[in-house]
Parts: C-alpha cells; sequence; structure tokens
C-alpha cells in the first residue's frame, strides 16, 4: 500500500490471520502513487509524484533496493512489459496544487533504468491540459497495446509498441465528451484482452468496452451511473460483481463517498454500500481480499 502524506510503504502477509502489516522506508518518495509487479513478483516499483522517483523493491524479501529518477514531471500510473523491456510513466500533475499538467508517456529501459524518451498522448496544441493519468497494458496483445487515462481531458489514447523502430506509436483512442462524462481515471481489462472498463469522475461513472484489432480498437457497449467521484474498481474472480468506490480526493462534485456494487453480467448497479459515507468517511481505494479479488489486469 502505498502513501501519498508520508515515505512509506506497507505491505499486509495475506496469509496469517489477524492481519500483520510491515511498513518499510521509501526514502526518496514523496507523493506514492501507484506500485506495479514485475511478472515473475520478484520487484515491485512504486510511483513518486512529489519528488519525481521511481522507488524500486525486492518482492520477495520486502526491502527498498534503489531509485530510479523519473523520465518525466509528477509520475503517478506506472505500467511494466518484461516481454519488450520496456516500463511506461505518466506525467501528471504537481501535486501540491494540480498545476503544470502533462501530456506524456516516459519510457524506460526496465533492465537497466535508462531513460528512452517520450511518446505524447494527445493531438492538441499546447498548452493542452491533458495530465495522463493512468497506463495499463492490454493482456495478450501482440505487439503490445498500452491504454491511456487522460485525467484533464475527456480522452483515452493508446500506445503500441513498434518492433521495428523500438519504440511507441500513439493513437486516440476513445472521446467520452460523446457521452458527456469527463476526468477518465482507472482502466482495467479481462484476461484476454478483449474487454475494458473504464471510470470516469465527472459526472460519476462506469464504461464496458469491448476491444478489437489486437486490442488496439475500443467499441463503447454501455456507460451506466455509478455516483460523483467514480474512481477504483474491485472485483470478484467468479465475474459476477464489480464495486465502484465514488471519491476522486475530495473534489467538489467527485465525493460521494459511496460504493456501487455493479452486476457485471447485466452491467447494472444493483445496489450502494453507504456505510462510510453515512459515518463521514471518504473511501481513498477499494479491493477485496485476496481470495476474492480478481486484478483484472493490475
Amino acid at each position: 500500500m502505498t502513501a501519498l502524506g508520508k515515505p512509506e510503504l506497507r505491505i499486509i502477509d495475506m496469509t496469517r490471520n489477524p492481519y500483520r502489516v510491515k511498513v518499510i522506508d521509501v526514502p526518496d518518495c514523496q507523493v506514492g502513487e501507484d506500485v506495479i509487479f514485475s511478472t515473475d513478483n520478484t520487484k515491485w516499483y512504486e510511483t513518486c509524484m512529489g519528488s519525481n522517483n521511481i522507488v524500486v523493491g525486492d518482492a520477495v524479501n520486502d526491502v527498498y533496493t534503489h531509485t530510479l529518477k523519473s523520465p518525466v514531471p509528477y509520475p503517478h500510473g506506472i505500467a511494466l512489459h518484461d516481454g519488450i523491456d520496456r516500463i511506461l510513466v505518466t506525467s501528471t500533475v504537481r501535486a501540491t496544487d494540480f498545476g503544470d499538467p502533462g501530456n506524456v508517456l516516459g519510457i524506460i529501459e526496465a533492465s537497466t533504468g535508462k531513460h528512452l524518451g517520450t511518446v505524447s498522448v494527445t493531438d492538441k496544441p499546447e498548452p493542452n491540459n491533458i495530465a495522463p493519468v493512468e497506463v495499463v497494458f492490454v493482456p495478450k496483445s501482440d505487439p503490445p497495446v498500452a491504454w491511456v487515462t487522460n485525467m484533464n481531458d475527456t480522452t483515452l489514447w493508446t500506445v503500441i509498441w513498434n518492433p521495428e523502430s523500438g519504440t511507441f506509436d500513439s493513437a486516440p483512442g476513445y472521446d467520452f465528451a460523446g457521452v458527456q462524462a469527463a476526468v477518465p481515471l482507472e482502466i482495467y481489462f479481462n484476461a484476454d484482452g478483449s474487454q475494458m472498463h473504464v471510470t470516469t469522475s465527472s459526472p460519476g461513472g462506469m464504461h464496458f468496452f469491448n476491444l478489437s484489432n489486437g486490442g488496439q480498437t475500443a467499441t463503447l457497449v454501455k456507460s451506466i451511473d455509478t455516483a460523483g467521484g467514480a474512481h477504483h474498481v474491485a472485483y470478484t474472480r467468479d465475474g459476477k460483481y464489480a464495486f465502484v468506490q465514488n471519491s476522486f480526493i475530495n473534489l467538489p462534485g467527485m465525493r460521494d463517498g459511496s460504493i456501487s456494487v455493479v452486476n457485471l453480467s447485466s452491467r447494472e448497479v444493483i445496489g450502494t454500500w453507504d456505510t462510510l459515507k453515512n459515518n463521514g468517511f471518504n473511501p481513498n481505494s477499494v479491493v477485496l481480499l485476496g481470495e476474492w479479488n480478481d486484478p483484472m489486469g493490475h
């Protein structure tokens, strides 16, 4: 678990009950955002939006090992593809005031930490206020394809690995303006990469896409309303339910505080958890315990 306010990472041993929490120091990390793992589960990588770093650790022994300087300012989203030895990092916003939004992804050679340039995720002239926030590779895509949410915009973009040039090509993927939605945040994929789910925080919804063309093309199937601030989603391993956490860092109009229960077969909201909301809390994330959780591409 990352921490926005402390240079710490918390690790929960899910094999022991009651759960034990271990705290490790990540000294070069301010405003810790996303954490990902290598395919073999031996390394972890955490983005530090406030200190422009990526801290790397040993996932077997639960220790911090070294720090990579981010190739772009304000790193938030991060995706690793071991098959092409590449890490992609989003350039989002300055953590203190949401200013200076980026519009590119940084590219890193995973094995060496070498910076390999950037790729743009917009075709709008500067200043364009895009702020890409998350990037996730489509499972089993060949060539590898990653999708990006542009937080301050209404768009999704794709970045596609070009084996001939050894870098990525980018292209527009979808514009939520057509369904009157904005602030796209999280991306999830099913195991074979044929479906994609995206949350938008304003006014608050979940969107279901079919993917084709090797994961490069998305067709919207259905959009459903959840509540203001739709952000992270937890999925049951049996594929029946999704739980949408409706709160985006307590921003006005995007801080409902509820958790929407979604039937994934009918793609409808079938219930709402208001326990936290009714007690004055605003959940920042949601995940199911290990025996029930489906990471959906994360």
